[in-house]
């Protein structure tokens, strides 16, 4: 049972999926998530399966504390997104996020980069596919878009892959920091690609383009998988790298500035990945065993509130059709659970004490205060009160009250109101018994989150972030406006330089149509002329001269033979 892979259960879950109907169906959509699970567990320390490729070492599965602790969340984040997705989702979107879930437990315990590598592009090619199952124009050119920037996010990761090998002679995941001046130009390739699908700007648009783009339920898969293995994938290959330290804070302020200036609920959540996965990034440069358990603890709890919110957001997509901030409000009064699931989430993602943010997100600013990052901690710090502004109270404000919008939906289906409670649950179970939840952690944990002093810290920063939030309501109303993010600068001169070549193609191609029009004219010209009626080679030949061709012809041919 050891040498099961987990990921090879979602596979086989996705094959019941496409081939069952009805409770058939539902019981593959549930089962494989749990099957998945009970593999991950049973995972030991260690390299499980070797084999051989190109003459070069490759091991599929490779376990460790840090493996199994994302393979357990993956595991029950798909679990708790086929739970919201069971009666909603197409069959289409089921298969492709269970391959998507397994790519991201294949990376997982990938314990070389070949392996790492081929399960890396099955979530791309895997989540392209739930994208485009938001079944919209805007769903279909935001999936071609984002195909395109996990290609070259990937082409950068093989090619630094590719020659890691060639220089090093070996394939296997192992802390690539440092190791610049003895594998080159390789290492910071791997990087780039790893970042990619990090979203660290200025290639971070892609996330905001893309999932909210995606169903009210595709979109919970892909919050949970991409972003998250990459910041595994970090952890192994680049702790402690100075520059990560930057990318991140950068991460961490771009993603609170565009989630505070969207008008659109998903595109707020979707901006909002982007800033937590930077509070993550800035962990793993930290380099710290407390700041990579702080990195994998806050990507585990991440993982559950994220979804949590944009299962809300969902919810109220699938009830009204609406995701503008300036279409909703009011909703409390129809939707009550789906209004306290994602206030949950919103105190969650905002490091509000008694729920999973507290006891994660702190792990990384006390990581930064112990490694004497002063400028850093408190950076981190004013991030936590932006987090709150834009998704702790902008989120469910706008969308659950403000003004009476006049809509009065019914709250969520059993599923998806089963799927929220779930996950709202951990949410504060890890909250309350942090303890047990840092014994999962890959590093020994000597910390105690609930000191009266860090309390009282962070009561008062989110509170007067809160008492800003209503202050400031009148700047913070919404309007139907538009956000320019990095992508304009290769989407609008792209566009361009596509028409341009348009017209330049036109043009050449009416040139060389031409000339070739007038080349077959003088061509057919002379054919005519030699073999047409009254031509030299039409006329009949005297027996004599026919016979001296044939003989012309045989023996070259008996020449080109022997030679």
């Amino acid at each position: 049972m050891n040498e099961l892979m987990p990921a090879l259960m979602l596979l086989l879950g996705a094959v019941g999926i496409a081939a069952g109907r009805g409770l058939l169906r539902d019981a593959f959509v549930l089962g494989g998530p749990l099957l998945a699970l009970l593999a991950v567990l049973m995972v030991p320390d260690g390299v499980i399966l070797t084999g051989q490729f190109l003459s070069v070492t490759v091991e599929p599965l490779e376990g460790s504390a840090l493996r199994r602790l994302f393979g357990i969340i993956f595991s029950l984040m798909t679990f708790a997104g086929g739970l919201f997705a069971l009666r909603q989702a197409s069959t289409t979107e089921l298969v492709a996020a269970n391959v998507y879930a397994a790519g991201a437990l294949g990376v997982t315990f990938s314990g070389d980069l070949l392996s790492l590598f081929v399960w890396w592009e099955l979530m791309a090619i895997a989540s392209t596919v739930v994208v485009w199952c938001g079944g919209t124009d805007r769903s279909r050119q935001a999936g071609f878009r984002y195909a395109v920037m996990h290609i070259a996010g990937g082409l950068l990761l093989m090619l630094g892959i590719a020659g890691i090998v060639v220089v090093s002679g070996d394939a296997d995941v192992r802390v690539l920091t440092g190791q610049a001046d003895q594998l080159g130009i390789w290492v910071w390739l791997v990087l780039a690609g790893v970042l990619v699908n990090t979203a660290a700007p200025p290639v971070s648009a892609w996330l905001a383009d893309a999932y909210p783009e995606a169903s009210p339920t595709g979109a919970v898969f892909l919050s949970a998988f991409t972003t998250k293995s990459a910041v595994l994938t970090l952890i192994l290959l680049f702790p402690g790298e100075p520059i990560l330290i930057g990318v991140g804070l950068w991460m961490v302020f771009y993603g609170i500035l565009y989630a505070l200036l969207e008008n659109d609920a998903r595109r707020i959540l979707a901006y909002s990945v982007v800033n937590q996965v930077g509070f993550m990034v800035c962990a793993v440069g930290i380099g710290t065993t407390v700041a990579l358990n702080g990195a994998a603890a806050h990507a585990f709890a991440h993982i559950m509130y994220k979804a949590l919110l944009f299962m809300s957001a969902g919810v109220v997509l699938h009830r009204t059709g609406f995701s503008r901030c300036t279409d909703l409000g009011g909703l409390f009064r129809t939707m009550p659970l789906t209004t306290v699931c994602g206030i949950v989430g919103a105190l969650a993602i905002s490091s509000f004490p008694l729920t999973s943010g507290f006891t994660t997100k702190t792990l990384i600013s006390v990581a930064a205060d112990e490694s004497g990052l002063t400028l850093v901690y408190f950076l981190l710090a004013a991030a936590s009160a932006g987090v709150f502004l834009h998704a702790g109270i902008k989120f469910p404000w706008f969308v659950f009250f403000q003004k009476d919008s006049g809509l009065r939906p019914k709250d969520a289906p059993w599923n998806m109101a089963a799927a929220m409670v779930l996950l709202a649950v951990g949410c504060i179970a890890l909250g309350l018994f942090h303890q047990s939840f840092y014994a999962l952690l890959p590093y020994s944990v000597d910390y105690a989150p609930y000191k009266p002093e860090k309390v009282l810290y962070y009561l008062q920063l989110l509170l007067f972030s809160g008492l800003a939030f209503f202050v400031m309501l009148p700047l913070m109303r919404r309007t139907r406006t538009l956000s320019v993010d990095w992508d304009w600068l290769w989407r609008r001169p792209g566009a361009w330089l596509g028409r341009g070549l348009v017209r330049v193609t036109e043009g050449t191609e009416s040139g060389v149509v031409a000339g070739l029009r007038g080349v077959s004219g003088r061509v057919s010209t002379r054919v005519i002329g030699l073999f047409g009626p009254g031509g030299r080679w039409h006329r009949p030949l005297p027996i004599g001269d026919t016979a001296l061709w044939i003989a012309v012809l045989l023996t070259a041919f008996v020449v080109i033979n022997l030679l």
